[in-house]
């Protein structure tokens, strides 16, 4: 028997005088004890679907069709009957645990809320309840947590409550929107297990929606994909996997990434080098906030990259890669050296150049010569426009009050425009280089999709023409086929350039198709380093061997 059953659903939004058609005619239906997959790009409708089998859409949001749970209709109820089965028969976890949890209020409370909203439980037994829960999803130490805010868990942990509040009223179906995108790849491993634990134990059915093909292998029995609203295929598992009919399913499943980068030019200068890097925050106490012990983020790292390759830094969140790549920007204090075109750059009143670099191209030459006798602030220019930064989340990094043109040319500004261009020119150029249509640059980030979004955080870091990229999970939040096109364009652009990068991310397949070098980091330490096929091929910590048991399966 069928828990949900959709037929028909169509889904507009009245937009600006406009009907927006987001979901399209869609049928399909989760039985008892079963996972459905809904697989598709963004914007493909899936998260529209979800919410509608309970009334979750805005206001502006018109359904039509049918959404029955255990024969109910759902389209067109009443608040009162919506809200019977929101919360108790269908729970929702949602992709991003921090922005669906109140900062403001402890684990304790939000379980609470929900418990005495349901079912009327207050007082001792509730707070039995929530530790119940808790240990259920394999948080340790339970009662000891309950005072937490959601700031003081872990990304693992806080997504361990988000299932503990939707497992709260005991619902027969949980939808789960996206709930590993953000983790790592050995807690994306646990939460995945878990969630096939509580089903098998709790008798529930599972509604999943993700972009991640990987996953859905894992974890589903049938699949939905999704395209332009439309359900264009669907079917068992493995049979969608072994033998996909439509052109869309087709090229989903082949968006993998393929091949790796290029070798690094023989005699290639150093670009970037670190001797003994830490960085140590002090934790201060009292009233003279005296420091009374250190967290230490980044100990006694020490690595070397040059002109056209790539060092891929991987390891858990927490492992203190970003700390690492902030303080070889100079945006962190630390201690250690810093080296970069041969000169010491955490001690800027020295000036020594590498001779190496004098015989590495223009652009090397040009940005060793300005160093050369440049101290303070005015080194740390050349050193800024020749050290750049791509961020995780380019909606988050692009501002929405600045067209794409003012927001690529903004180094422009700071460093000045090259002798003879117009700034215009320069962002036309490099917004064709990097992929996007010149004709656009009058537009802001909002009327971008997100991987368009990411190739304009690229053009702004390579407008300036830098050394060296630090690239800080670049692909993480975006789709499979635009991962494989965003990596393709970084390739083209080293292969053009001679860029160094330092490539941060917890997608082993993206760091095997970037890297010539990895970087094994775990709670601030280097606990492995070499080269990219032989790391991965052959692991010698325990450490890197569960990173990757976690990213392609045990026999890897």
């Amino acid at each position: 028997m069928s828990v949900l059953e959709v037929r028909d659903l169509t889904v507009s939004f009245r937009q600006d005088g406009r009907v927006i058609q987001a979901v399209k005619g869609v049928s399909f239906s989760v039985s008892k004890g079963e996972t459905v997959a809904l697989v598709g790009e963004s914007g493909s409708g899936k998260s529209v679907t979800a919410l509608s089998t309970v009334g979750l859409l805005g206001d502006n949001a018109q359904v039509t069709g049918s959404v029955t749970y255990r024969g109910t209709q759902m389209v067109g109820a009443d608040e009162r009957a919506l809200r019977k089965v929101r919360g108790n028969d269908i729970s929702f976890i949602f992709q991003e645990p921090m922005t669906s949890l109140n900062p403001l209020h402890t684990i304790e409370k939000q379980l609470a809320e929900s418990l005495a909203l349901h079912q009327g439980l207050t007082g001792d037994k509730a707070r039995a309840r929530i530790i119940e829960l808790m240990q259920k999803v394999g948080i340790r130490d339970a009662e000891s947590r309950l005072g937490a805010y959601p700031h003081q868990l872990s990304g693992g942990q806080r997504q361990r409550v988000m299932i503990a509040m939707a497992l709260a009223n005991g619902p027969e179906l949980l939808v789960a929107d996206e709930p590993t995108t953000a983790l790592d790849v050995t807690i994306q491993a646990q939460i995945l297990d878990l969630l096939a634990d509580l089903k098998k134990a709790e008798g529930l059915s599972l509604l999943f929606i993700t972009h991640d093909l990987g996953i859905v292998r894992r974890i589903a029995d049938r699949v939905c994909v999704m395209q332009g609203g439309e359900i264009v295929e669907q079917g068992p598992t493995a049979e969608i996997f072994a033998n996909p009919r439509h052109p869309y399913t087709q090229k989903l499943l082949a968006a993998e990434q393929k091949g790796g980068p290029d070798p690094v030019p023989e005699g290639a200068p150093e670009i970037v080098r670190t001797e003994s890097l830490r960085v140590w925050f002090p934790i201060q106490q009292g009233l003279l906030r005296r420091t009374v012990g250190h967290v230490k983020a980044v100990n006694d790292a020490t690595l070397t990259v040059r002109a056209g390759e790539t060092l891929g830094i991987v390891g858990e969140s927490g492992s203190g890669k970003t700390t690492l790549a902030l303080a070889i920007l100079r945006l962190l204090d630390s201690q250690g050296k810093v080296v970069f075109l041969g000169r010491d750059i955490s001690r800027l009143d020295q000036a020594e150049a590498s001779p190496d670099v004098q015989q590495w191209g223009e652009l090397a030459a040009a940005a060793r010569d300005a160093l050369i006798g440049a101290r303070g602030r005015k080194a740390m220019r050349v050193i800024r426009r020749n050290m750049q930064v791509v961020f995780q989340d380019p909606y988050g990094s692009l501002s929405p009050r600045m067209t794409v043109e003012q927001i690529i040319a903004e180094g422009l500004g700071v460093h000045g425009v090259e002798p003879g261009r117009n700034r215009t020119e320069m962002v036309a150029e490099i917004m064709a280089e990097v992929g996007l249509d010149p004709a656009t640059m009058g537009r802001y980030p909002h009327e971008f999709s997100g991987g368009q979004r990411q190739r304009i955080a690229i053009a702004r870091a390579m407008i300036l023409r830098p050394l060296v990229v630090v690239l800080d999970e670049p692909t993480s939040a975006l789709d499979m086929t635009v991962q494989v096109q965003i990596v393709q364009l970084l390739r083209e652009l080293q292969r053009k350039w001679g860029l160094a990068y330092i490539f941060i991310s917890h997608d082993l397949r993206v760091i095997r198709a970037m890297a010539h070098k990895v970087m094994v980091m775990r709670a601030g330490d280097i606990v492995e380093t070499g080269d990219c096929e032989t790391v991965f091929t052959n692991p010698s910590s325990d450490y890197t061997k569960a990173l990757m048991a976690a990213a392609f399966g045990p026999g890897m």
